[in-house]
């Protein structure tokens, strides 16, 4: 009668481990994970919460205050009333409108190409700071 043979399974390779805040960065548009990546190293600043939920969870924060975040594919900042009045005025955004139907006067929704995305969150870090 044939023995049989014991055979041994190998070990499933172990998966590389990531913080929490490297798994956020991965569901981020590129343009706002180098954004995050830049300024996450700034005084302050709290970079989004992965397991937070609600508004402002996958936002740039200082002090708790949002200073920059990622909605629908657009970067959206805040800045002083005539600094987003400038960018309205010239085409590079538009107010931000949360979902509510009332636009936010000192918040700008900037699409990717539309301007330099990092140059104006550090504006809104200075800002908001």
């Amino acid at each position: 009668m044939p023995t049989k043979t014991a055979t041994t399974k190998k070990a499933a390779p172990k998966k590389p481990t990531t913080t929490k805040a490297e798994a956020t960065v991965r569901t981020m548009s590129p343009a706002f994970n180098k954004v995050v990546t830049v300024l996450a190293r700034s005084e302050g600043v709290e970079p989004p919460n992965p397991e937070g939920r609600g508004f402002g969870s996958c936002a740039l924060k200082v002090r708790g205050k949002i200073f920059a975040m990622e909605v629908r594919g657009a970067l959206v900042v805040k800045l002083p009333k005539a600094r987003v009045e400038s960018l309205v005025a010239d085409g590079t955004g538009s107010y931000f409108d949360p979902g509510h139907g009332r636009l936010m006067k000192q918040w700008v929704s900037v699409e990717p190409d539309a301007a330099p995305w990092l140059s104006l969150a550090k504006e809104a870090y200075a800002f908001v700071r």
